[in-house]
């Protein structure tokens, strides 16, 4: 059984932030401006028309790029649950 919701749907909105929604009904506006604090995997990120290209893997149940870059699905899921609290 899995413990974390899948990813349902994410799309890019304003600079770093993403609107994600997972399949038990969560959704969020999230903010990813932390990834690109990280070098490696993540660096393409910094340009926001890169960062725009992300996709919602449903295989993997998160956000990935086009060069593999992703996040965890718990911690995606889990900055979603605190911004819906936030906010409810």
């Amino acid at each position: 059984m899995r413990s974390t919701p899948l990813l349902a749907d994410a799309q890019a909105i304003d600079g770093y932030a993403v609107h994600v929604r997972f399949d038990d009904g969560t959704t969020a506006d999230v903010d990813l401006s932390y990834l690109l604090e990280y070098g490696g995997v993540f660096e393409p990120l910094r340009e926001r028309s890169y960062f725009a290209r992300l996709t919602a893997d449903p295989e993997a149940g998160t956000i990935v790029w086009p060069n593999g870059a992703d996040i965890a699905p718990e911690t995606l899921y889990a900055h979603a649950q605190r911004r819906a609290a936030a906010t409810a």
